[in-house]
């Protein structure tokens, strides 16, 4: 095992606790029981037991490719559960920068370390991982769903190690690696017929299946099957998004956060079936012989995922993506938050939120940002906001009079999905009447190359997770910014244990409604409630 003074993961099959995190191993743990049978774990210094890539399925391979998950035998021996499990085979994004500046690129690797999921990536992936920091008591249980617009990522990126909030805040952590792309969304009912009915959702049913595994082990490592939370970022927020509306999830979660990915639509089944016969024309498969695709080798496949998105464009996914969460009528029976949300997750309390700067994230690297005049702004914008452009850059103007023209850019194409897409989502939960919704912005930036990219997408979550100070290259270590990174583990991880994120170091935060729309700034030196942010914005984005 080597690692980078980075902190970037140099070899596979590494032990967790390396990246992100100042525990170091002292040994294994004692063996627990659980319905796969007993697991051994990895004991750290600080107290925190961790277990990694612990099998919640069986590999999804061969003629379980595209079927829904199947359970995993139990073994009759007991099981090392010391290494990170394979990630899903990954399937590059479109959009992001073509090359991150380099200290930028430094910086976002310490934290998302996407080199190890390649190296380590496979079919065989339905594996998770726990941080507890006991195994006696009934612990809040957090389970994390990670982002990478369900193409890429996995459960065990640095950023998102679960020692120190298991550690610092008294919670059980569990991160999912589940099927991604192709191989976990590509919806074969309406060519293969019923053998193939939730092949469009089998990723989503990898996370039901991780939620059950929850549900019914969890105890053993000291945490609260009756108090789940799910959370996710990005992708993952799309996830839990998903899950809320999804009957086989139905009472494995409590709480439901969602960070910067509101999945209000799925993927229709008429976009879904034109990506499955874009693919298997690729692969030059006879759309009569769909089994045929169990035997495409798993690369050959994801070039031909590839090769049939560059040839028919963007879904209607969330996001926009190809390959998500499918309105299939069974699995998942209606669009998960349009037009209202759904009734079956009503009693749930949910968190909702986006980082101020969400896009600059992605345009960063590109050469045409960083001196933009307006004119260039508008004539970019055109074929995303369309008629809307000059409303939306006249409205920015006066919300960021002294801003760089490059700003507007990023203010209007992260305000027309995220910014919106939450307010949607917290507005239609907050019509139920049934459980709180808390909405947040988050203001507090990156401090690497000089706040050029100030609240990015993804930049909240070391703080989240604890981890804020060992991200120094992205976030840097003013005391501020540690403070701030108290404030928000505790406020997530009061929101799991009650159902409130009300916590010590931030103002009072409200419920949001309709007419005030309370939204908690996260921000440093201090964070604070504003009403209605973006008002103006928010009218012209749900015009007419």
């Amino acid at each position: 095992m080597l690692i980078s003074r980075r902190g970037v993961l140099l070899t596979t099959g590494a032990l967790a606790l390396t990246a992100c995190a100042t525990a170091q191993p002292s040994g294994r743990t004692a063996a627990v029981r659980t319905t796969l049978g007993p697991l051994r774990g990895v004991a750290l210094e600080n107290g925190v037991q961790a277990f990694l890539g612990v099998r919640y399925g069986a590999p999804p391979v061969g003629p379980l490719r595209f079927m829904a998950p199947q359970a995993q035998p139990r073994s009759p021996t007991e099981i090392d559960a010391v290494a990170l499990g394979a990630s899903s085979m990954q399937l590059a994004s479109g959009g992001s920068a073509a090359a991150y500046p380099p200290a930028i690129g430094a910086a976002l690797g310490q934290v998302f370390s996407s080199a190890d999921d390649r190296a380590r990536q496979s079919e065989d992936c339905l594996f998770l991982n726990v941080w507890t920091p006991a195994r006696r008591g009934a612990r809040p249980v957090m389970v994390w769903f990670h982002g990478g617009g369900f193409n890429y990522g996995s459960g065990s990126w640095p950023a998102y190690n679960g020692a120190n909030l298991a550690r610092h805040r008294d919670v059980v952590v569990v991160t999912v690696n589940h099927r991604l792309n192709v191989f976990g969304y590509l919806h074969l009912a309406d060519i293969g017929g019923e053998l193939y009915a939730q092949s469009g959702n089998a990723g989503q049913l990898d996370c039901v299946a991780a939620l059950e595994w929850v549900r019914d082990n969890i105890a053993a490592f000291g945490g609260d099957p009756g108090n789940v939370t799910i959370f996710g970022q990005s992708g993952g927020g799309a996830k839990v998004s998903a899950l809320m509306a999804m009957p086989a999830a139905h009472g494995l979660f409590h709480k439901a956060i969602v960070q910067s990915g509101p999945g209000l639509r799925g993927q229709t089944r008429e976009s879904a079936t034109q990506t499955a016969r874009a693919i298997m024309a690729e692969l030059v498969i006879d759309p009569a012989d769909v089994t045929a695709l169990n035997h495409v080798p798993a690369a050959r496949l994801s070039a031909a995922a590839v090769a049939a998105q560059a040839r028919i464009g963007g879904g209607g996914g969330m996001g926009g993506l190809r390959f998500a969460p499918v309105v299939d009528g069974a699995v998942l029976p209606a669009h998960p938050f349009d037009p209202a949300a759904p009734a079956q997750s009503a009693n749930v309390p949910v968190m909702v939120g986006y980082t101020k700067d969400e896009q600059t994230l992605y345009v960063v690297g590109q050469p045409w940002w960083p001196n933009m005049t307006a004119a260039e702004v508008a004539e970019r914008l055109r074929p995303i906001a369309g008629a809307r452009t000059d409303a939306l850059m006249a409205a920015f103007r006066t919300e960021h009079p002294d801003d760089a023209p490059r700003y507007l850019y990023t203010d209007v194409t992260s305000a027309s999905f995220a910014f919106i897409g939450s307010t949607q989502l917290a507005e239609r939960k907050a019509a139920q009447n049934a459980a709180p919704v808390y909405a947040y912005r988050w203001d507090r930036g990156a401090a690497v190359s000089d706040w050029i990219m100030r609240a990015p997408h993804t930049v909240e979550i070391p703080f989240v997770f604890h981890n804020a100070a060992n991200a120094p290259l992205l976030l840097g270590d003013a005391p501020e910014t540690l403070a701030l990174g108290e404030a928000a583990s505790l406020s997530w991880t009061n929101f799991a244990r009650t159902g409130d994120p009300n916590a010590e170091g931030l103002p009072h935060w409200p419920a949001y409604d309709a007419t005030r729309r309370a939204t908690m700034a996260f921000d440093a030196p201090a964070s604070r409630v504003i009403d209605d942010p973006y008002a103006e914005v928010r009218r012209i984005l749900t015009s007419a």
